[in-house]
């Protein structure tokens, strides 16, 4: 067993040697690390070929065991693939700059469309505030309601214009459609059009950091990345909100720059500025995918207009909520893309227009989705086949395969954990890709058989959600995958031991092992835990100057939301009675709703000026949690404190 480990435990010394040496922005140190672990995966995978596949005879052992190399093949390929676009980076940060432009009222014409469906009133009317206060000289702010409920008269109170429909056809695409023909046929048209979400808010300076890159007339889109002031169902459901950030970090923070930096950055609708001329070109958002977004994209690609990507936290979203919102949201992003795989824009269609570098970013895409997930849900089964029926898809023992395998997995994982600031953790990620297996299988399914028809499925937002409460249909599904993970080995170890069990068994049982430890974590996932309130509450250490009676002085603001906010105070006043807080630059009215044991806790008042004040200026701040860097001993003791404590 010790030679076996002695090939990773040099992985991993050679790794942490080298790593100080590096930085994280150089396109060499980061193509160092991609080739060694492109290098090692096909060691890898010939061993794999010719060392562990059954005899190519008709068995059930090589039925079971080709399809199942094949499979992992592919999974390797798409790692490949996302190992050469993390060789490089870029940052463009330096190049957005705000100038006059901010104030100048001949600034081109930006159009900002907001586009909602379902949404409740007050996540809609967060929005609406944020995007009324931007910093820039010349815009208009448009809420394109595809739910024709009757939100008018907010929209004129806020200071914007209202837009519905009388159908719901093309779902986002055709209303934001309808609501480009509006503004084209009015007398003075846009320059540029900027995309948000119902639950994103901008920050101030949105329209005047994007609108800077638009000088080159080269680029089509300026995409900025989605942030999220409220945790994920997985950071909420395991308790890991203060040590593990939101799976969208990965894409955002390391995957988008790096797929800028090879000229592939795509749309992603929601926080987006696009040059409305380059969308009259190409007729308007596709409407032949539910991932609308990426086919802007492509479709404003082949007329010659680039997506750019700006990392920097100019809007505020939510985050799904619920688990059922965040599989349901995966599933829709995964047919979208299957959809545009099969139509005139896939990377081997005969019609696009499209370069190469392109249509490699579309399979690699399309390899995340149709490669990754079916090989995770593979693995589940390949070990219980062994340990229950004697079939053995794959010949090897397990000190063969830490000899192989173990150097890959060693210096792949810590490189991606350091490429990403620990945004990428192999035990996570597996959580999350197990998670919407299901609804991944069915849709790449759906997308490739039949790539026309689908619904737009909606991201639900908001609700209540302040009870624990268990998604019994994935809990059954996960926890029967873990009660026969559990008895295979069982009866293989102890109730029908065998020779060759004793021989063979070691990889299935460490296999098995692994995979029940995911599952059981996936297993605490599906037990959706209560969110006590409806604004995210973030904690605070500064002074805050308090009025009332006539009487003034300083407390310590210890929590905030755009609703309320807990103060530490010995010179508590009466619940119920009303104070003035000097908070967000200027004076709010709030009422004293409890004590707290160092203080108490006030709920600010519901005069529309106060909202919009506090939720501009709470938008502007920095209260999102940033994640420079994760560290996996704190995310492995939050989950142990989750499935033990």
């Amino acid at each position: 067993m010790t030679t076996a480990l002695t090939p990773g435990l040099i992985a991993l010394g050679a790794f942490m040697a080298i790593v100080p040496l590096l930085r994280r922005d150089s396109t060499m140190a980061r193509s160092l690390l991609a080739v060694m672990s492109v290098a090692l995966l096909l060691r890898y995978l010939y061993w794999r070929v010719t060392a562990t596949l059954p005899p190519p005879h008709l068995t059930v052992d090589a039925v079971i065991g080709y399809p199942f190399m094949l499979l992992e093949a592919a999974s390797l390929v798409a790692v490949a693939l996302s190992l050469l676009f993390l060789s490089r980076t870029l940052d463009r940060t330096g190049a957005a700059r705000i100038d006059g432009r901010a104030t100048d009222p001949r600034a081109p014409l930006i159009d900002v469309f907001i586009c909602t469906y379902n949404e409740e009133r007050s996540i809609l009317e967060r929005t609406i505030i944020g995007a009324t206060g931007m910093a820039y000289g010349n815009y208009r702010v448009w809420v394109l309601d595809d739910g024709r409920r009757p939100l008018g008269r907010l929209s004129r109170e806020l200071g914007c214009h209202y837009l519905t429909r009388p159908d719901n056809h093309h779902a986002k695409a055709g209303n934001i459609n309808h609501a480009l023909r509006h503004v084209g046929a009015l007398p003075e048209r846009p320059d540029f059009v900027a995309i948000l979400d119902a639950d994103f808010v901008p920050r101030p300076d949105f329209l005047a950091r994007t609108i800077s890159l638009m000088d080159d007339a080269s680029v089509g889109v300026v995409q900025t990345p989605q942030h999220f002031i409220n945790p994920d169902p997985i950071q909420t459901n395991l308790a890991a909100t203060d040590v593990w950030p939101d799976e969208q970090r990965f894409f955002f923070d390391i995957l988008l720059p790096a797929k800028d930096a090879w000229g592939v950055a795509f749309c992603c609708g929601t926080s987006s500025l696009i040059r409305y001329t380059g969308l009259v070109q190409i007729g308007g958002f596709p409407t032949d995918s539910v991932t609308e977004d990426y086919l802007v994209t492509l479709r404003l690609k082949e007329r010659g207009l680039n997506t750019i990507y700006l990392n920097e936290r100019l809007t505020i979203g939510l985050a799904p909520e619920g688990l059922k919102e965040y599989i349901t949201q995966r599933a829709r992003w995964c047919l979208g893309l299957m959809q545009i795989v099969r139509g005139r824009s896939g990377p081997l269609s005969r019609d696009s227009r499209l370069p190469l570098i392109d249509r490699l970013s579309l399979i690699d895409a399309f390899m995340s989705w149709a490669a990754v997930y079916p090989s995770k849900v593979a693995g589940l089964v390949v070990p219980w086949l062994f340990l229950l029926f004697g079939i053995k898809a794959v010949r090897a023992d397990l000190t063969e395969l830490l000899r192989v395998f173990l150097p890959f997995y060693v210096w792949n994982g810590l490189s991606m954990a350091w490429l990403s600031r620990g945004r990428s953790l192999a035990m996570m990620t597996d959580v999350s890709q197990l998670i919407a297996a299901p609804a991944v299988l069915k849709a790449v399914a759906a997308g490739l058989l039949k790539p026309k028809g689908h619904k737009f499925k909606v991201t639900a937002k908001g609700g209540d959600r302040d009870r624990r409460f268990v998604e019994w249909p994935l809990l059954r599904l996960y926890g029967t995958a873990l009660l026969i993970t559990l008895s295979a080995i069982a009866y293989a170890f102890i109730l029908h031991l065998r020779g060759e069990n004793i021989a063979y068994g070691g990889l299935a049982l460490a296999w098995s092992l692994y995979n029940a430890l995911i599952l059981t974590v996936v297993c605490f996932v599906c037990i959706e835990q209560p969110r006590k309130r409806k604004a995210e509450r973030f904690n605070r250490n500064e002074p805050v100057l308090l009025r009332q009676d006539g009487r003034s002085h300083l407390a310590r603001l210890a929590d905030i939301s755009i609703t309320g906010a807990r103060l530490i105070d010995p010179d508590r006043p009466a619940p119920g009675s009303t104070i003035e807080c000097r908070i967000y630059g200027r004076s709010i009215a709030a009422i004293v709703v409890r004590w707290t044991a160092d203080g108490f806790a006030v709920r600010f008042e519901e005069g529309m000026d106060t909202r919009v004040h506090a939720i501009r200026a709470f938008y502007a701040g920095e209260y999102v949690r940033a994640y420079r860097g994760v560290s996996a001993l704190p995310v492995g003791k939050a989950l142990l404190l989750r499935l033990f404590g």
